[in-house]
């Protein structure tokens, strides 16, 4: 993403130079990605919760420049928790991109499931879990007979498992998941996403005063700089320790890793078989018909 040849960069603290990215050339190869990967089924439309976040926001922005606004269905999914900001910033961002912002709220049947199973002892991030499966079902639901689902998880939440399988990580398509947090905000003002957007503190907004950072006890960009000297440069725990990084932060955001890597792939199927799903049967996504 940077000019400077990989093995140049030198891991430093608080560095996020090699982070940077060409937010013009990044636009125009997320929004081929869209066009080619939809065109590929024949289907032209999309579908996307429209959060108030800036991951939604920048993902409703390539939508509308690869599809225009009436291909794409953009959904907000209230709790009864859900802050008015997070409408307002939706709102916003609809406006901004020439978006019709559906509401569909959720808190009866997410109130009317943990009635019946618990309800009174539910822990906040099993409601926020359920929430996040509920609303994803929604999506789905609105991309039947001709549409597919976009997902909005940066490169940052799906290395950590910030998410909820099945849930907000979900999707048929995801155009911002190879970019870490920091760039997703570069390209998110290169597009034009409203700048409260842009400013406010990242949140999933499944409980009073959630924010991500505030539950992951680390910044984005602390994390953003690890992650990317770990994955993307395949940099060892120890060298970068010994380059300065703090070693509590680098061994736990190493293990969140290790840890939530059943996320990032198929479920695991047990091989009886000649050929298995996952194992030997493998195929491209857009595998060739006869």
């Amino acid at each position: 993403m940077s000019g400077d040849h990989i093995g140049a960069i030198r891991p430093r603290p608080g560095d996020l130079s090699a982070l940077r990215i060409d937010e013009a050339l990044v636009r125009k190869m997320l929004v081929s990605f869209l066009r080619n990967e939809t065109s590929k089924f024949g289907l032209k439309r999309v579908v996307l919760g429209l959060s108030g976040g800036v991951d939604s926001a920048t993902v409703a922005a390539l939508a509308v420049e690869a599809f225009g606004p009436a291909s794409v269905t953009a959904l907000f999914t209230p709790y009864r928790t859900s802050s008015d900001a997070s409408r307002r910033d939706a709102e916003a961002t609809a406006a901004r991109f020439g978006l019709r912002l559906e509401v569909v709220e959720i808190s009866a049947q997410v109130d009317a499931y943990f009635a019946a199973n618990g309800g009174d002892v539910a822990d906040r991030v099993r409601v926020g879990n359920k929430m996040a499966r509920e609303r994803k079902s929604i999506e789905y639901d609105r991309s039947w007979p001709d549409g597919l689902v976009l997902g909005t998880s940066n490169k940052t939440e799906l290395l950590l498992g910030y998410g909820t399988q099945f849930g907000d990580m979900a999707c048929a398509l995801n155009p911002v998941g190879d970019l870490y947090k920091t760039q997703l905000r570069e390209l998110a003002a290169h597009l034009g996403v409203p700048d409260a957007v842009l400013r406010k503190p990242p949140t999933a907004d499944l409980w009073s005063g959630q924010t991500d950072e505030g539950e992951l006890g680390f910044t984005y960009a602390e994390a953003d700089l690890i992650l990317y000297h770990l994955v993307d440069r395949r940099l060892r725990v120890d060298e970068l320790i010994a380059a300065g990084f703090d070693e509590r932060l680098v061994r736990r955001i190493r293990e969140m890793m290790r840890r939530s890597h059943f996320k990032r792939v198929m479920p695991l199927i047990a091989k009886v078989s000649l050929r298995t799903v996952g194992h030997d049967f493998l195929y491209p996504r857009d595998w060739e018909s006869d």
